[in-house]
């Protein structure tokens, strides 16, 4: 799954913890990331292409948010993004089978 891997890896490059649930069902997946990164400041900014949070260096290796959020985007049937400055961002994604 795309959208799974640029959530882990955002969270890998940018938290300083988290946790990843997956519930498989029959129809479905559900996926939820959950950091306690710092947080983004301006989801609708993050969700720009080419818009990135990530520190230069980071950056540099082709991740930040808005490098992320949107290529997560496309490949989902649903998403939400929640996030607070200073203490975490929680992305929920849902692929449907039918």
């Amino acid at each position: 799954m795309v959208a799974l891997y640029e959530a882990e890896v955002n969270a890998i490059a940018h938290a300083y913890g988290g946790k990843v649930l997956v519930d498989i069902d029959p129809d479905k997946i559900k996926m939820v990331v959950a950091d306690k990164g710092p947080g983004i400041p301006d989801i609708a900014l993050a969700m720009q292409e080419g818009y990135s949070t990530a520190r230069p260096e980071v950056r540099d290796m082709g991740f930040g948010a808005g490098m992320g959020l949107p290529n997560m985007q496309k490949n989902v049937d649903k998403m939400n993004v929640t996030s607070e400055v200073g203490v975490g961002t929680t992305v929920e994604m849902e692929v449907n089978f039918q």
